[in-house]
């Protein structure tokens, strides 16, 4: 009986253990190790970089632990939920669409079946700024962890800052 749930499992274990995003995959920066595993991956933790899909001009950096021994090797360990963000404005901000309150701007698969990393965008229309929210979510019980950025739209050089209210869709 084991060995048809491992068949049955199998083809999930050859699903990527990363992303959807307009761009692709997310850009690795860099990881370190926290704790030592005997004869297996390390505990990690991994910063990455992504870059809004819809917005030009805005980069967020995450930092995601990651679960090493055997079971984090091949995919099955359920990641934690302690994800931090941050989110700057890079470069002249271009928006090059509507969007609405919330829309998903990067998803990663935390656990084989349940758990999914989101990050999300709004706008603070008052005062401007764009804002990121990171959380993870769990289809059984939730996760209440989570992480805000903000980017206040400020003129680059001789290019005037776009009200982000303009594309909000109401």
């Amino acid at each position: 009986m084991r060995l048809f749930h491992l068949l049955l499992l199998a083809p999930l274990l050859l699903l990527p253990h990363s992303a959807v995003l307009a761009g692709g995959e997310p850009d690795l920066i860099f990881k370190k190790s926290t704790v030592f595993k005997f004869l297996s991956p390390d505990h990690k933790l991994a910063t990455y970089a992504i870059d809004d899909p819809l917005i030009d001009g805005v980069a967020c950096h995450f930092t995601v632990p990651e679960k090493g021994g055997w079971k984090g090797w091949i995919g099955l360990a359920e990641e934690l939920s302690d994800i931090s963000l941050a989110c700057r404005q890079i470069g002249p901000v271009t928006i090059k669409g509507k969007f609405t309150q919330g829309d998903e701007v990067f998803r990663q698969r935390r656990s084989v079946f349940f758990k999914k990393m989101r990050i999300v965008r709004g706008c603070d229309i008052k005062r401007n700024v764009l804002v990121y929210l990171v959380y993870s979510d769990k289809l059984i019980e939730g996760s209440p962890k989570n992480s805000t950025s903000t980017v206040p739209i400020m003129p680059w050089g001789n290019k005037p800052a776009p009200r982000c209210g303009d594309f909000v869709e109401k």
